[in-house]
């Protein structure tokens, strides 16, 4: 079976490293397009421009994750695809929204033929993964022959994902707000989350930090996670971390494989684990309480599971996880 790991895609760590794509950036700049006489909003992304002079109507999101924002923000109607529909549920309160919208693709992204069969004028993906024509995906430049614009998560360009934070949500937000004409909507979830995001560096200002090892856990193979927006869903969520971006495992991706016995050393309070289902949360919890039974985070019954769409950039999730996280760090302070 393929992996379902969102750090071990599965041509494997170091092929995920090799196949991100170039590219970064994010901003929104409204013009008028005079030829067209209607207004044009133009987007930096990746170290692409994106122009449209309307809002796309025939949208795919590439992971759940990003088909659950899309759903958030209003745009059921406009979607013709939904991407890795079986690597993650989603929520059940936008499930039902999903129902009637096409599954392309399984665990992995959608090949090439399967894309673009449904005629995407917009997709939205969480990195560039998602576009390495080396897997049989179709390409950025494919997409766009083929009268497609391609959105990447600010957090998942390349020159972004080793230092992407959650915050860079909330440039989504606004940037898809603006491309569908969704700006209040879009609005409305940026001022819920900043809201959160503050709400827990309230409550931990005066935590005395637990130290936290974050990993991902397949079978008996074990990666470290040092980096990128998961590093700092740790840090706002009042982590002190094992594994952090200025340690040589992390100079070139977020992900880093380990040994059971360098995990042990560092006899972390707690460990924060990602899973994409309930049988993958109860293998991981099976593992790491069999393989490590005196370390302080299984004697203390801190070992934290989280979704793996929560750690995808360009999700909500990202914000819910800090919360999630922190509360069970810390439940004296919420």
């Amino acid at each position: 079976m393929r992996s379902r790991s969102p750090y071990l895609p599965a041509a494997g760590l170091l092929g995920a490293a090799a196949l991100i794509l170039t590219g970064c950036g994010s901003g929104v700049d409204a013009a008028t397009d005079s030829a067209a006489e209607e207004p044009t909003v133009r987007i930096e992304n990746c170290g692409r421009e994106i122009a449209l002079s309307a809002a796309p109507d025939s949208v795919v999101g590439m992971h759940p994750s990003q088909t659950e924002l899309l759903l958030r923000l209003g745009l059921k109607d406009r979607m013709v695809g939904q991407a890795q529909a079986e690597a993650q549920a989603l929520p059940e309160d936008v499930a039902a929204l999903a129902a009637d919208i096409p599954v392309i693709g399984g665990v992995m992204p959608p090949s090439r033929e399967d894309l673009l069969t449904v005629e995407p004028d917009f997709v939205y993906s969480p990195t560039t993964y998602e576009f390495s024509a080396e897997q049989g995906f179709a390409s950025v430049e494919q997409l766009e022959s083929a009268g497609a614009s391609v959105y990447v998560a600010t957090g998942g360009c390349f020159e972004r994902r080793m230092t992407g934070e959650v915050t860079d949500l909330f440039d989504d937000l606004w940037n898809l707000g603006s491309i569908f004409g969704v700006e209040e909507v879009a609005a409305e979830l940026i001022d819920r989350g900043t809201a959160d995001l503050a709400q827990v560096e309230t409550a931990t200002a005066d935590v005395d930090r637990l130290r936290v090892a974050q990993v991902y856990v397949e079978g008996s193979t074990m990666s470290a996670i040092g980096a990128g927006v998961e590093f700092d869903i740790l840090t706002r969520a009042g982590a002190d971390t094992v594994y952090a971006p200025d340690q040589p495992a992390f100079s070139e991706f977020f992900a880093a494989p380990i040994t059971p016995e360098s995990l042990a050393a560092e006899q972390p309070d707690a460990i924060v684990f990602a899973t994409y289902d309930a049988e993958h949360e109860a293998a991981t919890r099976a593992y790491l309480t069999a393989t490590f039974p005196g370390l302080p985070a299984v004697v203390e019954g801190r070992l934290i599971a989280i979704s793996t769409s929560d750690t995808f950039p360009g999700t909500l999730g990202n914000v819910s996880a800090v919360r999630q996280i922190a509360e069970e760090l810390y439940p004296e302070a919420f």
